[in-house]
């Protein structure tokens, strides 16, 4: 897998960074930029955080604990693995930040490790416990009475001990293979002596390792029988029936590891004849990636530990040694028992008026246009809208395109049914969506079959917008109506997400909305748009030029001000005209979810910037950008965030906010208010470190996510009719 890309310094280098005005010292390459990986990790700090905060729910920090191991899976999957690669093969070139890919690796192990250590004794010490003096246990199997035992010993021989395959290492027997992310137990195993054994049968008894995969396919907490909420650790069971795995042998203690692999995709589309067949290999060959990370129990002893480590090819700074359960997510089956007292209450979810009778949405959306603030307003909103396009006999085609499916979304089974009658539909389905890719290869072989065009994208791209496009015969005349949304058509996501949609009417969003579907499928080369922002054809020039225009605003003594909510900004090239908005003087909040390679606050570079990031109940996913442009502002929405991969790699799409009444309500209610937030926001320091918003004591605390619940009343206001 060749992760070359990511890991070279882009076209977007330091010649794109303005110098320092005359009057500071002078700067160096490392006071330009954050490096990206620190500040990746520096986001998986803040998500740690929440699982530390004790005045959280229970559940909600096992939450965090869960979704902090999976982000560093990931992590490790596609980022640490690129670094690997470039380093194995002694590719010389520097982040933008001027470290080598060593050097990176180094710095990441040595930020990850105090948190995978406090990661470990939040979940040992602090949750489990609390979990236990909630009537909600993790038992030791031999804290268990002997009825409790005796009932999962049975368990054991009915539904696990049947699927264990033990794989022994001998002279006949190499080392297994460790699949990427299974957990494993590692134990020597020792014929018993036998007094009549010769010389030769006793050399044969020496002790062997043995590796026991831990069924994937066998829930891994398993109920204590009788007990309302006792659970043990299928590998802890696994390992109090050790005996029976070996009659007539001497099993040692067992100690659990786990295996991260390098999981990315690369695909030369221009040598690809079937794209989807190609994508298939490459999924079965992911599991076969190179070993980048090692996990080991902490009480595993030194000499196991090396012999795994060497006989799988990992150095000593690759092992990671875990105190607790080595696969957290595995735990958050507890967050489906019923105990509300132990999680978030509830929010009021809305849905607006004009959802609610059929067809009839229609003739809203073309009296004016709307908004959807999810999760906040039901995500149904737009899966009702889908299945009335389908079914209404004036619509004549659908055309989407889908990034994030989900396994049960009601969406392409609706597009199926439009097409049974008789609808053009054509949908765009992302094949590359990372690790959502065999989820997309079903549904895109279940829509070809149903008689859907389904088409993969442009050649060499990945399709990250979210837009859908529904045409409707009205008299004499097709009337276009354009669904642009922040988020992916996956009902189950849109429950944790926040994310925004925008439903419009207008002529020139659906005839830019009808020339980008031509050139996503193939049939034009269309690279003027009236409206749309669109990556890779204009939206970078385009978001320069609106900087551009707040600075010229600004030494005209108009007002400017640039307000950006995005996920990520690593383009080096958007980083400069920010600084050089700064520099003149404008007034620029960014609201930024993770990685943030910019650094506000350098006096003469970056002095008027403010660097936010949020991390609370959701997962702040909007793309939202503001400008004030002399007065007359102006509001966009869309997929993008401010990556090179985005705005170089990507198909994206940015709408401006035509809407007065919306634009305020994004404006005044949105972005003010995450810039107001002074409970779950973290402001970034010159220095890379965060920091929490101080607070007086008579001033009122703003917690944004729960706060939007609240003022959601404010767009449908915005969105009533006048």
């Amino acid at each position: 897998m060749n992760h070359m890309s990511k890991v070279n310094t882009d076209s977007d280098n330091l010649r794109h960074l303005p110098g320092p005005s005359l009057r500071t010292r002078p700067v160096r390459v490392e006071d330009y930029l954050f490096n990206r990986e620190v500040s990746q990790v520096e986001f998986f700090r803040r998500v740690l955080e929440e699982a530390l905060d004790e005045s959280q729910p229970l559940l909600e920090r096992l939450k965090f604990l869960a979704i902090f191991s999976s982000n560093v899976d990931e992590f490790f999957m596609i980022r640490v693995s690129a670094l690997k690669e470039a380093m194995e093969e002694d590719v010389h070139a520097l982040s933008p930040d001027g470290l080598t890919p060593g050097e990176q690796l180094a710095k990441i192990r040595e930020l990850l490790v105090p948190l995978v250590a406090e990661h470990g004794r939040c979940l040992q010490e602090d949750v489990i416990p609390r979990l236990k003096a909630n009537g909600i246990e993790i038992s030791a199997y031999d804290a268990l009475s002997d009825q409790e035992r005796n009932a999962l010993d049975e368990y054991f021989r009915e539904n696990v001990f049947p699927v264990l395959t033990p794989q022994a290492v001998d002279p006949s027997h190499p080392f297994p293979y460790i699949s990427n992310q299974s957990l494993n137990l590692g134990l020597m195993v020792q014929e018993d002596e036998r007094p009549d054994a010769d010389i030769s049968s006793q050399m044969q008894a020496e002790p062997r390792f043995v590796r026991i995969k831990v069924p994937p396919l066998v829930p891994r907490m398993v109920a204590v029988p009788g007990t309302q909420a006792k659970f043990v650790l299928l590998g802890e069971l696994i390992k109090a029936n050790l005996n029976s795995l070996f009659p007539g042998m001497s099993p040692s203690e067992a100690y659990t590891f786990r295996l991260t692999r390098d999981a990315d995709i690369d695909i030369r589309e221009d040598e690809a004849d079937d794209l989807l067949h190609t994508l298939q290999e490459q999924l079965r060959r992911r599991r076969f990636g190179t070993p980048v990370r090692l996990e080991v129990s902490s009480a595993m002893p030194d000499e196991l530990v090396q012999y795994l480590s060497e006989s799988i090819g990992l150095a000593p700074d690759e092992v990671y040694t875990i105190d607790g359960p080595l696969n957290v997510p595995d735990l958050m089956a507890l967050y489906d028992l019923p105990r509300a007292d132990l999680k978030d209450k509830p929010l009021p979810i809305l849905m607006p008026d004009a959802f609610r009778h059929g067809s009839e949405i229609f003739e809203a959306i073309k009296e004016h246009d709307l908004l959807l603030h999810h999760p906040y307003v039901s995500y149904t909103s737009i899966t009702d809208l889908i299945a009335v396009a389908a079914n209404d006999p004036l619509v004549v085609a659908i055309k989407i395109c889908v990034y994030r499916t989900g396994g049960d979304s009601p969406i392409l089974p609706a597009l199926i049914q439009a097409s049974e009658q008789g609808k053009q539909v054509t949908v765009l389905i992302e094949l590359k969506a990372r690790f959502d890719e065999e989820k997309n290869i079903e549904w895109a072989t279940r829509l070809e079959r149903a008689g859907i065009h389904v088409v993969y994208g442009v050649m060499g791209l990945k399709t990250h917008c979210k837009l859908a496009l529904i045409i409707r015969r009205e008299g004499e005349r097709l009337q276009r109506y354009v669904h642009i949304a922040t988020g992916n058509y996956n009902p189950t996501t849109s429950t944790t997400y926040t994310d925004l949609g925008l439903l419009t009417a207008n002529e020139d969003i659906g005839a830019d909305a009808t020339e980008l579907f031509n050139y996503l499928t193939g049939y034009s080369r269309q690279n003027q748009y009236q409206e749309l922002l669109v990556a890779p054809v204009n939206l970078r020039d385009r978001m320069t030029a609106l900087i551009e225009r707040e600075i010229e605003h600004q030494r005209a003594g108009r007002p400017a001000r640039i307000i950006g909510k995005i996920n990520r900004i690593a383009d080096t090239r958007i980083i400069g005209k920010f600084y050089e908005a700064s520099q003149a003087g404008v007034p620029t909040d960014l609201i930024v979810r993770g990685i943030c390679m910019l650094r506000p606050g350098i006096p003469g570079l970056s002095e008027t910037i403010t660097v936010r990031s949020i991390v609370g109940r959701f997962l702040e996913h909007s793309r939202v950008f503001y400008f004030a442009n002399g007065g007359e502002d102006e509001v966009y929405v869309g997929s993008s965030d401010l990556m090179p991969r985005n705005l170089n790699r990507r198909v994206e799409v940015l709408s401006q906010v035509h809407d007065a009444r919306l634009k305020t309500y994004l404006r005044d209610v949105v972005l003010e208010t995450y810039l107001r937030d002074n409970v779950k926001a973290r402001q970034l320091r010159p220095d890379g470190s965060y920091e929490k918003i101080p607070v007086a004591a008579d001033e009122p605390r703003i917690n944004s996510q729960v706060d939007f619940a609240a003022t959601i009343g404010k767009l449908f206001e915005a969105t009533s009719s006048s």
